[in-house]
């Protein structure tokens, strides 16, 4: 068994202060990785007692004391990379709760290396 599994998701220091900004503001917080909808591929932060987070969706971790889920559909396209939660300026996300702030939540990624994907496929994370 590997001591410690690469982290899935992560955040930079500008997402994460962001992040604890919007709970001083607004309580608990989560993000869900939006699909491509009305915001494109986003990740959305919403009230944790304001969103049902779907029976099969994927929890990837957490980013400053945040859950982080995405659709099992999303997570099929992904699984291989490290999901990298940003901030940029400009709008945010239509329900997301950084909407207003002058700043948006932005996705990026890297792949997961051989050695990263071995470690997560052993310890269950990775899916088939």
């Amino acid at each position: 068994m590997h001591d410690k599994l690469p982290e899935q998701v992560q955040a930079t220091a500008a997402a994460v202060e962001l992040i604890e900004r919007l709970r001083v503001r607004h309580g608990p917080v989560l993000f869900h990785q939006s699909g491509g909808c009305c915001d494109g591929s986003s990740p959305m932060c919403y009230p944790q007692d304001d969103f049902i987070v779907g029976d099969r969706d994927v929890l990837l971790g957490e980013i400053a004391a945040a859950p982080f889920y995405m659709s099992p559909s999303q997570f099929e396209y992904w699984k291989h990379t490290q999901l990298i939660i940003d901030v940029v300026p400009g709008r945010g996300g239509m329900f997301s709760l950084e909407n207003g702030e002058g700043v948006r939540f932005l996705t990026r990624s890297r792949l997961f290396n051989e050695a990263e994907i071995r470690a997560l496929t052993e310890a269950g994370r990775f899916g088939s």
